[in-house]
């Protein structure tokens, strides 16, 4: 029977999700930074598609037909296919707000995911990031370019997320510490330069 430690440590890995995380943060974004845009919803549409709904039903096709162990694909071998898929996804994404001529933050998140991915399936040929410091910190990152200094308070979820992954043996430190070095570094340079601030 796990512990109430094993089952807060199993919350903590739930609700800072990259499925959750990530939706979270674009909503905020769209909803604060572009309540006057028309077509705001839709690009909200595009990229809970890319970055939730898609994820979710290729990780259970994928544990359904036997091809990962777990939910968390705790098995760097195992990560390789859908990370692949999540490259296409995105940039079929990135094609789809271009169409819809959004504001170039939005074509940002999903063009620097896809690349972001790829990066991460080249780290995983050889090492297991973790995925979940990974997207915390560049969505943390994301809303320090549109919100300014108060969001990154929001950086003390990491220390708890840390704990959290390397409680339930998902990771090692160094790999939850790389994961959310990079994320934000790597988000906040490439949204930077292409929005142009």
């Amino acid at each position: 029977m796990p512990s109430y430690i094993h089952r807060f440590a199993s919350l903590v890995s739930w609700v800072i999700s990259p499925v959750v995380v990530a939706p979270a943060a674009y909503l905020l974004v769209i909803l604060v930074g572009f309540a006057e845009d028309p077509q705001r919803y839709y690009y909200f549409l595009v990229l809970f598609l890319a970055s939730t709904l898609v994820p979710m039903l290729l990780v259970y096709g994928l544990k359904k037909i036997g091809r990962i162990s777990d939910y968390n694909i705790s098995f760097r071998e195992q990560r390789f296919l859908p990370l692949l898929v999540m490259v296409a996804v995105n940039a079929l994404g990135y094609e789809v707000m271009m169409q819809l001529d959004a504001p170039r933050i939005f074509t940002g998140i999903l063009l620097f995911n896809a690349v972001n991915t790829v990066l991460i399936l080249l780290i995983t040929l050889q090492w297991k990031i973790s995925i979940h410091l990974l997207t915390l910190t560049s969505c943390i990152a994301l809303l320090f370019i549109q919100f300014g200094l108060p969001v990154l308070q929001l950086l003390v979820l990491v220390p708890l997320l840390m704990w959290s992954r390397i409680y339930l043996k998902a990771h090692t430190f160094m790999q939850t510490l790389i994961g959310g070095v990079i994320g934000f570094l790597v988000m906040y340079v490439e949204l930077t330069w292409w929005i142009g601030l």
